[in-house]
């Protein structure tokens, strides 16, 4: 079909896999193939645990969600607290468990956007509860530290670095030989790191010649740092809408992504 605008272009997929079949499908719908290779696996935090560290936490003023994964394991531990996100995929999130967002950012998705917001500027006295992963920026909570909140981590999940098989690997390498392989997807600083770490020796040598694109200004800086030859480009947001119309895009440029 003439508006299969991906037919023959096949996109690596990094995000975790039950994250993963938004742009997946979205890729597919195109006519282009995803190869999905998760570099982060989310797992939730032992329930008990974190009950125990929510009970000696006191009512926070403003809950902040860094993430869909925060929303999902954490949602139950906002304690009448106004609801932040860091950009809209966590607003679906906390709108799909029934909750109202009260803080979000105009534009963006990351901390500097939300500490952009007005809710966040006066917030001396106030009690604030950032709910995330085990690790993180500290750039929230320095920040709001600095303009006077209370601020306290809960964290409800942990991310791993997954550990394919030699058979997964081997597959990966030979579909990016016979040319399968067209454009590198990446989310986060994390994943680039956790990527570079897990692909084979050859693969890791064709990412600095394969197109990236990223949602993140941080991914496209640390790539460019790292591979000064490369070809990073930045989408305008996360969603699979955002990520699929930039990989589209660079069926236009000169040289093209198709084999």
């Amino acid at each position: 079909m003439a508006d299969r605008l991906l037919q023959g272009v096949g996109v690596l997929v990094t995000r975790p896999r039950i994250q993963a079949h938004e742009l997946v499908n979205a890729i597919e719908a195109q006519g282009g193939h995803a190869f999905c290779f998760p570099v982060i696996e989310i797992a939730p935090l032992d329930k008990n645990s974190v009950d125990g560290k929510a009970a000696t936490l006191e009512r926070p003023d403003i809950v902040i969600f860094v993430s869909r994964n925060a929303v999902e394991y954490g949602i139950q531990y906002t304690n009448g607290g106004l609801i932040a996100v860091i950009g809209p995929a966590t607003a679906s999130a906390v709108r799909a468990a029934g909750r109202v967002v009260d803080i979000q950012p105009a534009s963006g998705f990351d901390s500097e956007h939300l500490l952009s917001e007005d809710a966040l500027r006066d917030v001396a006295g106030k009690r604030v509860r950032i709910i995330r992963g085990t690790s993180g920026r500290e750039l929230l909570a320095d920040e709001l530290t600095a303009r006077g909140a209370l601020v306290d981590y809960l964290s409800v999940y942990e991310r791993r670095q997954p550990k394919p098989g030699p058979e997964t690997l081997a597959e990966l390498e030979a579909q990016w030989r016979q040319g399968h392989i067209n454009v590198v997807t990446v989310m986060s600083v994390q994943s680039l790191i956790n990527l570079i770490d897990m692909l084979p020796a050859w693969c890791g040598q064709q990412l600095e010649l394969t197109p990236l694109v990223t949602p993140a200004g941080r991914v496209l800086k640390e790539v460019l740092d790292r591979y000064p030859a490369s070809r990073p480009i930045l989408a305008p947001g996360p969603a699979a809408d955002d990520m699929v119309k930039t990989i589209i895009a660079l069926q236009s440029t000169d040289s093209g992504i198709a084999p």
